[in-house]
């Protein structure tokens, strides 16, 4: 689940980095979020 967001914030932010061509506070935020989403799935690991 997480890598899932994780992995449509990413590609939100490179779409509006690239294609738009629009570079502000948001889409760098995007990319932070994601990073972090990512790292936390990461040490969290799967749990049952």
């Amino acid at each position: 689940m997480l890598y899932t967001i994780a992995a449509i914030l990413l590609v939100l932010w490179i779409l509006g980095f690239i294609v738009f061509k629009v570079s502000g506070a948001l889409l760098h935020l995007l990319l932070i979020v994601a990073i972090v989403v990512g790292l936390v799935q990461l040490f969290r690991g799967r749990r049952k």
